[in-house]
């Protein structure tokens, strides 16, 4: 397993002072710690492979309640929930916009969305912005841009501090309890404290670096583990005229009954079209979904074995796949006819990740929840959308690229408890991190339970750090209390 092994900082030149914050409430560090380790005289290494990196005195912010790290669906969620309810949030990001996958993965399409409280406001808002697309309930595909421009907008009203463009460094603890955050941005590096922090990165990265133990994968800390995926959008000439190979095309209430028939009709000929392009896509169940107009998301990559943390991995993954889209794209272009003109008008920030880290919690969603749909009395939401497992390798990719459990799935609850960290105190989750099996995790990972998931882990935090308790010591008809105020307001 992966843990922080950074020691304390030693104080050198006495502390100094926490610069003032802006919207973004981001010390300015012009003359800051890497300037002057710039000028550092360099330290001996200890031994052959290691660096000895000197101990500075960071700039330290104190002035939130709630920390989240991550603003991908489940984090906004998180960090909407907890402004509303009154706590200074600070949340922090690694890319250049909020959304996490729905924006800078370029995801396109949701699932499990038929949720109260925040889901219901994201759809009314992308409606009146004629934003959505394929409009279903509980799913629909929307314009990942104007779903940029919307989150920034709704963080902003709610008054979240807001970090772009910053990384989660580092974690301390002071016994059991999370205090502290480092953080690596144009800035420099930072330290955040707070009484309570959220681990929404997908990747349960917060949640490692706080030593707290976890799973990827099939069990244990190792693979196999579902695939990566880099989703691409394209123009093409005439989307009506590739509806026999766009997934959900024009999907309503009244025919959703065949859309899963039309979805796989729809994946096999995109395949076969591809194979006469030249190519065999590395995922065996090539996608297209209609985003606007002839505005389509293109999903037809499979990257096997990858470890969510493992850097050098990720990168030649995406490498790989970039090419491999570029070239299918090109070789349907050749084809001609309906493939005419088709063009790639943007690859993804990142690669999608299915797999990273569970985080332990004080309970485990597992595969017995779903055969049973069991209900808890802390739960933060009903999960509905089945196990969807993508092969671990190109063997069973081409066996069958996706498998469904083996058992009859009911709709389950997701407790709260799953959501709390069971070896850091002052510690949640919420989204793909949270405390599950694997089999569960192929089920709960979809972006609409991970709204549900950051609202109430967002809720909690605010109870919490207002009343001065740890997470676990928060019962749920609180948190209940904060999210049916909020849904009213």
């Amino acid at each position: 397993m992966s843990e922080s092994t950074s020691s304390p900082h030693r104080p050198e030149n006495g502390r100094r002072t926490f610069l003032r914050s802006a919207l973004t409430g981001a010390a300015t560090l012009a003359s800051g710690p890497w300037l002057e380790a710039a000028s550092t005289p360099e330290v001996a290494q200890l031994k052959t492979g290691v660096f000895a990196e000197p101990a500075q005195d960071l700039p330290l912010g104190e002035d939130v309640d709630v920390i989240v790290c991550g603003a991908g669906p489940a984090g906004i969620a998180a960090a909407l929930a907890a402004a509303r309810a009154g706590a200074k949030t600070r949340l922090i990001e690694i890319h250049g916009c909020l959304g996490g996958v729905w924006t800078a993965g370029l995801l396109t399409y949701i699932f499990d969305f038929n949720k109260p409280g925040l889901a219901q406001e994201i759809i009314r808002r992308l409606d009146e912005r004629d934003a959505r697309r394929s409009k279903l309930p509980d799913q629909f595909v929307y314009e990942p841009e104007e779903m940029k421009v919307l989150l920034e907008e709704m963080c902003v009203e709610a008054g979240v501090k807001i970090h772009l463009h910053t990384r989660l460094a580092a974690a301390y603890r002071d016994g059991r309890k999370l205090t502290t955050v480092i953080t690596e941005s144009k800035s420099g590096r930072q330290a955040w404290r707070a009484p309570v922090f959220i681990d929404a990165t997908g990747d349960g990265d917060l949640g490692a670096m706080a030593r707290c133990g976890w799973d990827i994968g099939q069990g244990g800390a190792e693979c196999p583990c579902q695939p990566m995926t880099l989703n691409t959008l394209a123009v093409v000439k005439d989307a009506e005229a590739l509806k026999n190979y766009i997934s959900f095309y024009q999907v309503t209430p009244e025919n959703r009954k065949s859309m899963w028939d039309w979805h796989h009709q729809a994946t096999e000929g995109f395949k076969n079209e591809i194979i006469r392009a030249g190519f065999k896509p590395s995922y065996g169940m090539p996608t297209l979904f209609q985003v606007r107009d002839n505005l389509v998301m293109v999903m037809i990559n499979h990257e096997y074995g990858i470890k969510a943390f493992d850097a050098p991995a990720i990168t030649e993954a995406t490498i790989r796949a970039r090419a491999e889209v570029f070239n299918v794209v090109r070789g349907l272009r050749k084809l001609g006819g309906p493939w005419e003109g088709m063009q790639i008008v943007a690859t993804p920030e990142q690669i999608g990740v299915r797999d990273g880290r569970r985080i332990h919690g004080r309970y485990t969603v597992n595969r017995d929840d779903l055969a049973t749909g069991a209900r808890h009395d802390d739960a933060v939401t009903q999960a509905t959308f089945g196990v969807d497992i993508h092969a671990h390798d190109k063997e069973a990719n081409d066996k069958k690229a996706i498998i469904h459990a083996d058992f009859k799935f009911h709709p389950y609850d997701i407790p709260l408890r799953a959501l709390i960290a069971k070896d850091v105190d002052g510690l949640l989750m919420a989204g793909r991190c949270i405390s599950g099996d694997f089999t569960a995790h192929a089920s709960y990972r979809v972006t609409g339970n991970s709204v549900a998931m950051g609202e109430a882990a967002g809720a909690t935090a605010a109870v919490a750090a207002r009343t001065k308790r740890a997470p676990h010591e928060v019962a749920w008809s609180e948190v209940k209390s904060v999210l049916e105020g909020l849904q009213k307001v």
